[in-house]
């Protein structure tokens, strides 16, 4: 076969190929993701709800989303992503949807979606199966010919890529409205969607003044965090960023293996390992500090395995403003 014939043939079959995934229903359109892509989190809602993003965030209206009701299915994808941007993750994923008739609704980089106010206010899955840099991410909202709705949402560590699919079957329109700030996603309830645990830490720093890093896990009598992103930090490290006058105050607790003393001194390089990752990621260290409780403020019984792993913890502590 001659180099002109195979093009010919190509381009045939890529014709012929978008032409079906038009002709069937919506749901039979299955999104190819790169080949080093696994599966990180998968979860349904059937009946759920999903309000998709159609517009970046602004200052007067917050988040216009499109709210749509049905069979929901939410995917956090990883790929092995050295040396690929952002844009293109993105790029192959957005072709395949415009390629199978799609319309898409929005099509967004990290500020010109509304950077860290839409992160927040549009749903994202839980850390560790995602993540998301609030500098370096891309969103796009799509509808099928049949009315369904699909969302991406991609982003990137040093090493790894992080693809967010979330889709609608069948799409039931049932109200457009601005996103009040927060959108619900839980994967450890399937039949009901609530805020994911990084986003929620945000929230409830605010509004109880302190929040739990779940993320973080420490064997016993252990000080150092596992090599790799944490999630939860790096919500904490975007938050900060965003408005030099937050200060936070992380403190690290124990389980009551050992004494009082040495488990003050433990807790105290588990806060410490927090602070230093988010230095690491460019926070000035004059927003945060960093103590330890040792075993004095237990969350469970001590005296079963699954009490001390999560006495094992770090805090942290919303502290008064700069002024």
């Amino acid at each position: 076969m001659t180099s002109t014939t195979r093009r010919r043939a190509e381009r045939l079959l890529s014709g012929l190929a978008a032409a079906l995934l038009a002709a069937v229903p919506a749901q039979a359109f299955d999104l190819a993701l790169p080949g080093t892509a696994r599966l990180a989190e998968e979860y349904i809602t059937d009946p759920g709800s999903y309000a998709v993003p159609i517009a970046p965030w602004n200052e007067m209206e917050g988040l216009l989303t499109r709210t749509v009701e049905g069979h929901i299915q939410r995917q956090a994808w990883r790929i092995d992503a050295t040396g690929m941007t952002v844009l293109q993750i993105m790029d192959p994923l957005r072709a395949q949807l415009e390629e199978a008739g799609w319309t898409v609704l929005l099509d967004c980089s990290a500020r010109d979606c509304g950077g860290f106010d839409f992160r927040f206010a549009a749903e994202v899955m839980r850390g560790p199966a995602m993540y998301v840099d609030i500098s370096a991410f891309r969103f796009l909202s799509a509808r099928s010919p049949e009315g369904d709705f699909l969302t991406l949402l991609v982003s990137r560590s040093a090493a790894t890529g992080y693809v967010q699919v979330i889709r609608t079957s069948p799409g039931i329109p049932a109200e457009q409205a601005p996103a009040p700030g927060t959108a619900p996603a839980d994967g450890s309830a399937p039949a009901t969607v609530t805020a994911t645990p990084t986003a929620d830490i945000v929230r409830r720093l605010e509004a109880e003044g302190h929040a739990v890093l779940k993320d973080l896990a420490f064997a016993s009598g252990a000080d150092e965090l596992a090599p790799g992103d944490v999630a939860s930090l790096d919500e904490l490290a975007a938050y900060l960023a965003a408005d030099p006058a937050r200060r936070v105050l992380f403190v690290g607790h124990t389980d009551a293996t050992g004494s009082a003393a040495a488990n003050v001194e433990i807790s105290r390089r588990r806060a410490r390992a927090a602070l230093s990752y988010l230095e690491r990621k460019g926070v000035p260290g004059s927003q945060m500090e960093a103590d330890g409780a040792g075993y004095l403020a237990p969350v469970a019984s001590n005296l079963s395995v699954e009490g001390r792993e999560e006495n094992r913890r770090v805090e942290v502590v919303l502290l008064p403003a700069v002024e």
